[in-house]
C-alpha cells in the first residue's frame, strides 16, 4: 500500500465506518481488487482529503449527484456516510426535496424510500 492509499483509507473509514470498508476490501478478489485501489487513492485519498470543502458539503453533494444518477447502493452507503459527517436527518431530507426539483421526483422518491431504511437501521427515525 502506498501513501496515498494510507490516507484515503483513513478517510474512507472515517465517513463509511470501518467495518463497511474492511468488508469491502476483504471481499475484493483479482478482478474487483483494482477497482478499490483506485477508489480508495483517487476518491478518498485525493480528493475527499482536499481543504477546499468540509466533508459535510461533501456529503451533501454526493447525496445530491448520486440521487441524479439513481445509484441506490451508493445512496444507502453515503446517507449513512453523511449522517458520520454531522448532517441532520432534516438536512438530508432538504438535500432530497432540492433533488427532487432538478433531477425529478422518481428519483428523490427512491433516495427518501433508501435513507429511510438506513435511518430505521441507526434508530434515528
Amino acid at each position: 500500500m502506498n501513501e496515498q492509499f494510507e490516507k484515503g483509507l483513513k478517510v474512507r473509514k472515517a465517513v463509511l465506518g470501518e467495518e463497511y470498508v474492511e468488508k469491502s476490501l476483504n471481499s475484493a478478489n483479482h478482478f474487483t481488487q483494482a477497482m478499490q485501489q483506485l477508489t480508495t487513492e483517487w476518491c478518498w485519498g485525493e480528493v475527499w482529503t482536499r481543504e477546499g470543502l468540509d466533508r459535510k458539503t461533501r456529503s451533501i453533494i454526493n447525496l445530491s449527484m448520486l440521487t441524479a444518477l439513481n445509484r441506490p447502493h451508493e445512496i444507502r452507503v453515503h446517507v449513512r456516510g453523511a449522517i458520520n459527517n454531522g448532517l441532520s436527518t432534516d438536512e438530508i431530507k432538504e438535500v432530497f426535496l432540492q433533488t427532487a426539483i432538478y433531477c425529478g421526483v422518481p428519483a428523490a422518491m427512491d433516495s427518501f424510500r433508501i435513507a429511510n431504511e438506513v435511518f430505521v437501521e441507526l434508530g434515528l427515525v
